[in-house]
C-alpha cells in the first residue's frame, strides 16, 4: 500500500469524545495544534461556519494533506511550527483568545507509515525522527555523539526502559566499530541487550527505546509543558482545551499542569475564606479512554487518554 492510500486511511483517535468535550460553538474560533491529517480539524471546521480554525503543524507532508483535506472550507489557516510558538504566532494575526484547543500528541499515523522517517522499529531506513526536518538534531547524532551516561539517560528518562544502561553501552560499542546508521542497526543492538526472557515477552523489544529518542529528538515532553501552560492563557471564559495523550510520561505532564490550575492553594491551618475560583475547572475528573468499538477498528487508540478543561470566568 502506498503512502497516500495510507494517509487516506488516517483514522482520528477519540474523534466523538473529542468533538463532544469541546463544546464546539458556530462562531467559534478553534486551534488544532496536532493538525497531522486533519481528521479532527475536519469534524471541528464542519461545525464552526461563521468561525474559525488555525491549525500548527510542522510537517511538510501533513500540511500538504491536511490543506488537500480542508480545501472545501474556506475558513481556516495552516501555520507551519511547532505548538510551543503558537501563542506568538497567533498573536501576530490579532489572535489573543480563543474558544478551544486541541492537542492530539505523538506521532501522526502517516509519519510511522513513511519509513524513511525513521520513526518505526518494523522498517530498517535512516535514524531520523525529526517532526520538523529543518531541524539539525537527529537520532542518528544521538546515538553517534552523545556519551554512553547521557544515551542511558534518555532511554531511561523519556523510555522507562528498565535495559538503558545495557543498550547505551552496547550501543558505544558498536559506534567504535562505524556509525550506527539504521533502524535495524540500532533494533539488533536492543536485542543483544536484552535477556531472552525478557524479548520472549509480548511486545517489541525496541519500542522504548525509539520512543526516548523520538522524545529527545523534539525535546517533545519540555515544549509540551510550555504549550500548554500557554493554551490555558489563550482559552476565552469557558473556552475549553482537549488534550489526547498516548503514553505515561505525556499524562502525568497533562495531568499535573491541570491539577495546578483548577485547585487554589491554600496554607494549611490558615483560615482564609476562598471567595474565586480557580483558573480553569477539569470538565472529566476521570481520563478518558477509547471505546471498545473504537478499539476493535483503530489499534493506535489502546494508549490514548484524553483530559479536557474548561476555562473559568474570572
Amino acid at each position: 500500500m502506498n503512502v497516500v492510500n495510507k494517509m487516506n486511511k488516517h483514522i482520528p483517535v477519540m474523534l466523538q469524545e473529542v468533538i463532544e468535550n469541546l463544546n464546539i460553538k458556530d462562531k467559534g474560533i478553534y486551534v488544532d495544534m496536532t493538525l497531522g491529517g486533519a481528521g479532527h480539524s475536519y469534524e471541528i471546521i464542519k461545525r464552526i461556519p461563521n468561525g474559525f480554525l488555525y491549525g500548527f503543524d510542522q510537517d511538510d507532508f501533513a500540511i500538504k494533506k491536511a490543506g488537500e483535506r480542508l480545501a472545501e472550507y474556506g475558513n481556516f489557516r495552516i501555520i507551519r511550527d511547532n505548538f510551543v510558538n503558537a501563542k506568538a504566532r497567533l498573536k501576530e494575526l490579532g489572535v489573543t483568545k480563543v474558544d478551544g484547543i486541541l492537542f492530539d500528541l505523538g506521532v501522526s499515523s502517516f509519519q510511522f507509515d513513511i519509513p524513511e522517517r525513521g520513526f518505526s522499529y518494523n522498517a530498517d531506513n535512516d535514524l531520523d525522527m525529526r517532526m520538523d526536518i529543518e531541524n539539525n538534531l537527529t537520532a542518528k547524532v544521538i546515538l553517534n555523539t552523545y556519551p554512553e551516561q547521557d544515551i542511558a539517560d534518555i532511554l531511561f528518562r523519556y523510555g522507562e526502559e528498565k535495559f538503558s544502561r545495557s543498550i547505551a553501552k552496547n550501543i558505544v560499542k558498536a559506534r567504535k566499530n562505524h556509525p550506527i546508521q539504521t533502524t535495524f542497526e540500532l533494533v539488533d543492538i536492543i536485542k543483544h541487550s536484552m535477556p531472552m526472557k525478557e524479548l520472549s515477552k509480548k511486545g517489541h523489544p525496541a519500542k522504548k527505546t525509539f520512543q526516548a529518542l523520538r522524545i529527545a529528538v523534539n525535546d517533545e515532553l519540555n515544549v509540551l509543558t510550555q504549550a500548554l501552560e500557554d493554551a490555558i492563557t489563550l482559552l476565552k471564559p469557558h473556552g475549553r482545551l482537549a488534550v489526547i495523550t498516548f503514553h505515561s510520561l505525556e499524562d502525568r505532564i497533562v495531568k499535573q499542569i491541570f491539577r495546578n490550575h483548577s485547585t487554589i492553594d491554600i496554607p494549611e491551618g490558615v483560615p482564609i475564606l476562598v471567595n474565586e475560583d480557580p483558573e480553569i475547572t477539569l470538565v472529566n475528573r476521570k481520563v478518558i479512554t477509547a471505546s471498545e468499538e473504537e478499539l476493535e477498528r483503530n489499534n493506535r487508540a489502546h494508549s490514548a487518554k484524553l483530559r479536557v478543561i474548561e476555562k473559568n470566568k474570572k
